[in-house]
């Protein structure tokens, strides 16, 4: 389906310009919700046992089997731009939540890819410990916008926006605003659009934006590799903060989320997140989990 050609046409019945159109419409990006309860077949489950190549063992970090986090049918998903998933076959992911938001490290995830056609079965637990309750889910579609674009509703961002006296943005910050009043005039009428063409309130989801800590740790980590191998000159301290929210601005448009859990309170979730060249080329191996916990 032509999603951006749908948005378009309605942004122009409401006499939005075809360009102001345009320059939104290139930040806007489709996520494939996943609610376990709603209409329409299920696409894949949480949790549950993983139908695994006949012959292959359960994933593990060591002697630690790794739970499944979620079994996808690529082939019942929603076709939708910018997320180049395969057009059939099943996607599984792994992870120790703990182990992973204590390690760091990565190993305690892994993605599975089995195509179709490739002979299969239930794969046997290795513990109990290993199995999460299984829920199927189901698909629809929810528009996400960059942080910097999103309407306040969070506290936080919020007060990053709003109260915020202009002398005190960074330089790449009044950049940014300066984008949105002359650029993007009927911001306020875009947001509305898409959110009532596409609004899937699923706290699981694939596709859309990476989550901003995961950039901001990304960014860190390059900044720092870059000055470390000399391709740019020591950044002085009163400078990084700018420089770190131009690197995140940059590579929110390399990396994707792959699948992303929403925040829950005292409990763990996580995120996978790949660059967009690394999921065009299905190599699995380079999508980066991140689990966090959020406390108190």
């Amino acid at each position: 389906m032509d999603h951006q050609g749908e948005f378009r046409r309605a942004a122009l019945e409401l006499g939005i310009p075809d360009d102001e159109i345009s320059r939104f419409g290139r930040h806007l990006r489709l996520v494939i919700g996943l609610p376990r309860y709603g209409d329409g077949s299920p696409v894949g489950h949480i949790g549950g046992l993983p139908r695994l190549p006949v012959g292959m063992k359960w994933p593990s970090a060591g002697d630690i089997p790794l739970p499944l986090f979620l079994s996808v049918d690529c082939g019942a998903l929603p076709r939708v731009d910018g997320i180049d998933l395969p057009a059939d076959g099943t996607l599984l992911f792994f992870v120790d939540q703990e182990m992973d938001h204590e390690d760091g490290s990565g190993r305690y995830a892994r993605v599975v890819y089995v195509p179709d056609g490739t002979e299969t079965a239930v794969a046997e637990a290795p513990g109990s410990a290993c199995v999460r309750e299984r829920a199927d889910v189901r698909a629809e579609l929810r528009a996400e916008l960059p942080l910097w674009l999103e309407e306040g509703e969070d506290e936080d961002w919020h007060e990053f926006w709003e109260d915020l006296d202009w002398e005190d943005m960074s330089p790449f910050q009044q950049q940014l605003v300066r984008y949105m009043e002359r650029e993007l005039p009927h911001l306020d009428e875009l947001r509305a659009l898409a959110d009532s063409l596409w609004s899937s309130g699923a706290y699981l989801a694939i596709g859309g934006y990476a989550d901003d800590e995961v950039i901001n740790s990304i960014a860190e980590q390059t900044l720092a590799g870059r000055e470390k191998a000399g391709e740019i000159p020591a950044i002085p301290t009163a400078e990084w903060y700018s420089r770190l929210e131009k690197e995140k601005h940059r590579l929110t448009s390399e990396w994707i989320s792959l699948v992303s859990e929403g925040e829950i309170y005292e409990e763990y979730y996580t995120s996978f997140v790949i660059r967009r060249d690394d999921l065009a080329a299905a190599r699995w191996d380079k999508a980066l989990a991140v689990t966090s916990f959020e406390a108190p």
